[in-house]
């Protein structure tokens, strides 16, 4: 079942005939789909060989990326403490194939548990990576339009309220009017103020690559922009449990009101995925349902795990 309405899903085939024809010296190299597990919501996955991975955007919000980190991920790689996936080749849309696609360098390793890791030194290497990101100078850097991560959470109002009043009736787990109440407190926090800064914006388990628990690779770079640095502390909660999560906060080292607002992009993407994924992606609506509970627990000062 596909994930989006409007998906368009490449094929080992397409992406042989892309390849050949775009990257004749690539022609002699394997392509093989990646599993179906460790495929996200954005792009279709096939491994080039074994040191190359074809990545081919999926949904229109998506056709962008390609461009995108071959623009930016050059000038950010090299101050980062671990590997980030440079497109080795943009490649050109085709008349079966309607928006650019990427080829960059297979990064070895695993991913951490999808559902939340109490590892404190992977907390610890990744907070370390979000730090060196956010020191990176801004000036130049893509801004994001309004709703995006990295601008204000107001601007998203309407599809919280969208969302809560579309969860009403199903049995989530979720208590909505203690939802509804730590949306409140988000959008009373104050605004980032401050110098943009580089966030990556979706640091979510399966975008980080460890091998031997330590953090080696930092991938998947499409909502990376200059802004507000709350959604690169959000990890605390979407990736990390338990002492990691308190690991992680403290060594990322922001102040209070943008803990507050990293809490709002926890929550406010995952109300809104839990039903956008209810059947298509149920592992991605689980962890929207614990992401529900702990931003909550967070904002209100309770226990809803």
């Amino acid at each position: 079942m596909p994930m989006h309405d409007d998906e368009v899903r490449a094929t080992p085939g397409m992406v042989r005939r892309l390849v050949d024809t775009q990257c004749p010296d690539w022609a002699d190299l394997p392509v093989t789909p990646l599993p179906d597990d460790v495929e996200g919501t954005d792009n279709v996955l096939f491994r080039l060989g074994a040191e190359l991975v074809v990545r081919m955007p999926k949904v229109e919000w998506a056709a962008d990326q390609a461009v995108s980190d071959a623009r930016w991920l050059p000038r950010l790689a090299p101050e980062l403490p671990a590997a980030v996936p440079v497109p080795a080749h943009v490649g050109e849309p085709s008349d079966d194939y309607p928006w650019h696609w990427s080829v960059v360098p297979w990064v070895n390793g695993t991913t951490p548990p999808r559902l939340g890791s109490d590892d404190v030194p992977l907390a610890r290497d990744l907070a370390a990576f979000t730090v060196a990101l956010r020191a990176i100078e801004s000036d130049g850097g893509p801004t994001k339009p309004p709703g995006s991560r990295g601008t204000p959470l107001r601007h998203v109002d309407r599809h919280v309220r969208e969302a809560l009043d579309n969860l009403r009736g199903h049995d989530d787990g979720i208590d909505l009017a203690a939802a509804e109440r730590a949306w409140e407190v988000v959008l009373a926090t104050p605004e980032w103020d401050g110098e943009p800064a580089w966030f990556h914006g979706d640091l979510q388990p399966g975008n980080l690559v460890v091998e031997e628990g330590r953090l080696v690779g930092v991938i998947d770079w499409g909502a990376v922009g200059v802004g507000d640095p709350a959604p690169d502390l959000a990890p605390a909660l979407w990736t990390f449990t338990g002492e990691a999560r308190a690991a992680y906060r403290d060594a990322v080292a922001l102040d209070d009101a943008t803990w507050v607002r990293a809490c709002g992009w926890a929550l406010a993407p995952s109300l809104t995925g839990i039903g956008y994924y209810r059947h298509t992606f149920p592992r991605m609506a689980e962890h929207g349902r614990r992401m529900v509970r702990a931003a909550v627990g967070e904002l209100l000062g309770t226990d809803t795990s």
